[in-house]
């Protein structure tokens, strides 16, 4: 913790007034884009001619660059000023989204979604930081809660209203929606925020952490990416997987050796700080990896709408937000352990239902059981992770416990998008052969639909079949895809009754929120 705080101009209520909409809109530009671009790709897919790697690209690209310097991104404020950090971010992010828009093809969508990850890496935690630099004592606390609250209500309704835009306008308008939003933010930043920094910060940054980190998630990723279409034993997804385990493993050496590290390995000799990042690992791998496929589902699948996509989703938000304090009660009555082995045990259940529909029927039904159920399980254990991932570490390391929880969160979805994208498309593609080869095809037809596999529900059909072949070809790819999804919500339901486990395992019983102890997200 910094010994010393130095800020620039004040903290009166009406500069508190502006550095509280600066930070939410800033904020809530990277949250809106970390839940609409899923209701996008399947619009996306066909249209840029994209297969499932592609588009599992288009998500992890962000993803990617994010997880790994977010935690350099909050040093950069510490060390160079907050509200410059959190502008260059902001900067960043609103030019690469004006690529993703102008995007002609996948490949430089990606690209731009990658530069739009370091933007987000620099925004996130500034946003946080400025707040924490302008705000003193329970007015801190009332700030963040503010913050997290807007932030909140902004990221349930951002793929509502991107669904709205790919349905009625164009999907590249929900990258461009962010530019007259980040203008507001930056003339309020250059106008009304303070600038803060951190004096007592002299060692240098990590960026060797950084860049290893970078270097061994993405090699590990693309592997685990290739392997679903080359195979695990191809030379190049071995390449991938061997570069990025060595690149990770040298992470971990420098980590131990920095005199400055970006994550302090010291923190893991708690067991109760091991346990709910290993809780948090593999809760939000089965959160991240199996709810990537559910817009796929809704839309190419079941027929839904990209606007009747982006409210399925609506209910799971709703209970997390209008529950969240009921769940924080829960810690102060029971302590942390017993909800972190209850919420994701409630959440594992919540996965399965998801797995139990077919094609058709009415969402009420079908989906809402399951979006409802998880959203119980989800809201359950937010709050207590949260409290024991801050009270197994001493005050002064609060600030760095909380950053590699978040990065621990996303690198789990980064990883987990990968690792079920395999599980799907083994699944897709031998259930669709097995159906194919009980319809009257021409082994050229066949071969065609086959050959597209990677696509998953957005395979094109060959012009010459019949009318009546169509539908058939068409059943069986929705069949297919409805194979691999249950497949991918059960291992979802796997690693949740595993999180439950590593709760049970490891959490500290006696924790309980201390007193005055201020809220995080």
């Amino acid at each position: 913790m910094a010994k010393a705080i130095e800020a620039t101009g004040n903290d009166s209520a009406t500069t508190g007034r502006w550095v509280l909409a600066a930070t939410i809109l800033g904020s809530s530009i990277a949250f809106i884009d970390g839940t609409v671009v899923n209701v996008a790709l399947p619009v996306l897919q066909p249209e840029l001619n994209a297969t499932a790697a592609d588009v599992q690209w288009v998500i992890e690209g962000y993803t990617l660059f994010l997880a790994a310097l977010i935690l350099v991104g909050g040093s950069l404020g510490d060390r160079y000023g907050r509200r410059r950090i959190f502008a260059l971010g902001i900067v960043i992010f609103t030019l690469a989204s004006v690529w993703c828009g102008l995007a002609p093809g996948v490949g430089q969508l990606i690209l731009a979604r990658a530069v739009q990850g370091i933007g987000g890496a620099l925004l996130v935690p500034s946003s946080l930081a400025i707040i924490s630099a302008t705000f003193k004592g329970e007015a801190r606390g009332r700030a963040i809660g503010t913050w997290s609250g807007f932030t909140a209500i902004t990221s349930a309704l951002g793929p509502v209203l991107g669904g709205w835009l790919v349905e009625h306008v164009s999907w590249r308008w929900v990258f461009f929606i962010n530019v007259p939003l980040a203008i507001v933010v930056l003339a309020i930043v250059v106008l009304r925020v303070p600038e803060s920094r951190d004096p007592s910060v002299t060692a240098r940054l990590d960026y060797l952490g950084a860049v290893l980190a970078t270097i061994g998630l993405g090699a590990l990723v693309f592997g685990l990416i290739e392997a679903g279409n080359r195979g695990l034993s191809d030379p190049l997804v071995l390449a991938g997987v061997g570069i990025g385990v060595i690149a990770l493993a040298a992470f971990l050496v420098v980590e131990s050796r920095s005199a400055a590290p970006m994550m302090p390995l010291n923190l893991f000799s708690s067991r109760t700080f091991s346990g709910a990042n290993l809780l948090t690992l593999l809760l939000y791998a089965g959160l991240g990896g199996a709810l990537f496929f559910f817009p796929f589902n809704l839309q190419q699948v079941q027929g839904y709408t990209p606007t009747e996509a982006g409210l399925a989703l609506l209910p799971f938000t709703a209970l997390m937000f209008s529950l969240s304090r009921w769940a924080g009660g829960l810690v102060g009555r029971y302590g942390a352990k017993r909800p972190l082995i209850v919420g994701p045990l409630i959440a594992a259940a919540g996965f399965a239902l998801y797995a139990l529909p077919g094609v058709g029927g009415s969402y009420w039904t079908t989906f809402l059981p399951a979006v409802v159920v998880l959203g119980l399980g989800m809201t359950i254990t937010v709050a207590p992770l949260t409290t024991a991932v801050m009270s197994a570490v001493d005050a002064s390391h609060s600030g760095v416990a909380s950053g590699i929880n978040n990065a621990v969160s996303r690198s789990a979805g980064l990883l987990a998008i990968a690792l079920f994208g395999i599980v799907m498309l083994g699944v897709f593609g031998s259930s669709l052969e097995q159906q194919l080869n009980q319809l009257a095809l021409a082994p050229e037809q066949r071969q065609a639909i086959i050959e597209q596999r990677s696509r998953l529900a957005a395979i094109e059909l060959p012009q010459d079949v019949s009318t009546e072949a169509r539908q058939q070809i068409e059943q069986a790819i929705d069949g297919a895809f409805v194979d691999g999804f249950r497949a991918v919500m059960l291992l979802g339901a796997a690693l949740a009754l595993l999180s439950a486990g590593s709760a049970a395992w490891l959490i500290d019983g006696k924790i309980a929120v201390k007193p005055h102890e201020e809220p995080r997200t």
